[in-house]
């Protein structure tokens, strides 16, 4: 019986790119000399942390950081979970935009949910981090990577994993 998975993994390589040429960035801007801007990425703890001396100073970075991530990975500024500003050590402010991976319990079912809502002949199964779709014919399976990318689109879902 054929099937495939629906998961959404960073792509790691892709996202430490664009912060280094979101960084590089940062130190050619003549405004940012001599400020604490800088954007990091910590592979480890998969989190993108941002210091500035202002709100303001950190959207500018965000505005430099945001179209570097899209254009290496589409969909990925959807990914990032930011966090509240932070004030550290006197004027200065600091943000950690948590990288997401994997497809939450909550999302996992609201994609079984659609499956079954639309009465495709296939079953959805949710498998750790992924949802694993089963059917008969080729047809059905790919009506349901139709369905879900359209349906959900407020974070990057992608289909893989095809067996026959």
């Amino acid at each position: 019986m054929p099937s495939f998975d629906f998961t959404s993994e960073a792509d790691m390589v892709a996202l430490k790119n664009a912060v280094d040429v979101a960084a590089r960035q940062i130190d050619n801007r003549y405004d940012f000399k001599g400020t604490a801007a800088k954007a990091e990425l910590d592979e480890k703890n998969k989190t993108i942390t941002l210091t500035g001396d202002s709100d303001f100073q950190l959207d500018q970075i965000k505005d430099l950081l945001f179209p570097a991530l899209e254009k290496k990975e589409k969909d990925s500024v959807k990914r990032l979970d930011q966090q509240p500003v932070q004030k550290i050590s006197g004027n200065k402010v600091k943000q950690e935009l948590k990288i997401k991976s994997g497809i939450e319990s909550e999302l996992a079912k609201k994609i079984v949910k659609l499956l079954k809502d639309a009465k495709l002949k296939v079953q959805a199964s949710i498998q750790g981090d992924e949802v694993r779709v089963q059917g008969a014919k080729r047809d059905d399976l790919q009506a349901a990577i139709q369905l879900v990318t359209k349906s959900i689109a407020d974070f990057p879902i992608r289909y893989g994993n095809f067996r026959d």
